[in-house]
């Protein structure tokens, strides 16, 4: 049986895709992104939404870093801050539909529970704790919500064979499996790892038979045929 429930990563950089003297929220793409689920809500489709920290968080811990020696637990934590912040963002402009609390810590079986049983259809979810991202996170949330598919929203179209910001010729890939995509990934997480699925998710994801769509998410019209299980631009890792 299908889940109700639409998981879905957007990155922050979607959001917030650059940091200046003022933070360069992108306006027009929350314009757009509220209209879509706004439709979709009116079809009474449920979202479950887990935004990254991107540009914010980067630029943070990159700040921190040059100031003194920063663990990785604390690097951790302003990542994990920073997508708290997007959340809020994302859930104040959707304050009459969205479930009025962040989703961020690790909901028990009874939490979830009374998640399913609210009468909103549109949850945010954010980081939750040092050595967990947030693709992890809306992987371990399609767990929970019985979804066995994520949709992850971020600034590129495709997973490519090597860096395409390094490799001009780096090529895309439109379908391979959680073991090959793997092997295009550092074996390890740190906090700011840029990456379509990080290492945790893409253990997790393999251990649990969950596949994720991957695509650029500034093309609304795209992304809405991935989640409707039609052909869409971009990656399958199943």
């Amino acid at each position: 049986m299908k889940s109700q429930y639409t998981i879905m990563h957007l990155g922050g950089s979607l959001v917030i895709p650059t940091i200046s003297d003022t933070v360069g929220i992108d306006i027009a793409y929350l314009k757009k992104l509220r209209i879509f689920l706004l439709s979709q809500l009116k079809k009474k489709k449920k979202f479950i939404i887990v935004i990254g920290g991107g540009k914010t968080a980067r630029v943070y811990q990159k700040s921190a870093a040059r100031v003194v020696n920063i663990h990785e637990y604390d690097l951790d934590w302003i990542g994990i801050h920073a997508t708290r912040l997007n959340a809020h963002l994302l859930r104040t402009i959707f304050e009459k539909e969205a479930y009025p609390v962040v989703i961020d810590h690790d909901p028990s079986r009874e939490e979830v529970e009374m998640l399913k049983s609210s009468n909103k259809n549109l949850f945010f979810a954010s980081g939750w704790k040092p050595g967990w991202s947030t693709d992890y996170i809306a992987v371990e949330l399609a767990r929970k919500f019985g979804s066995k598919e994520v949709i992850i929203a971020k600034d590129i179209p495709f997973v490519y064979d090597s860096d395409p910001r390094k490799n001009k010729k780096a090529k895309p890939i439109k379908e391979l499996t959680w073991k090959e995509y793997g092997k295009l990934i550092p074996a390890r997480w740190t906090p700011g790892l840029s990456t379509p699925v990080d290492p945790v998710a893409t253990k997790l994801a393999e251990k649990l038979k969950i596949e994720a769509k991957i695509l650029n998410g500034k093309d609304i019209s795209n992304m809405q045929k991935a989640i409707q299980g039609k052909t869409f631009k971009g990656t399958l890792i199943s």
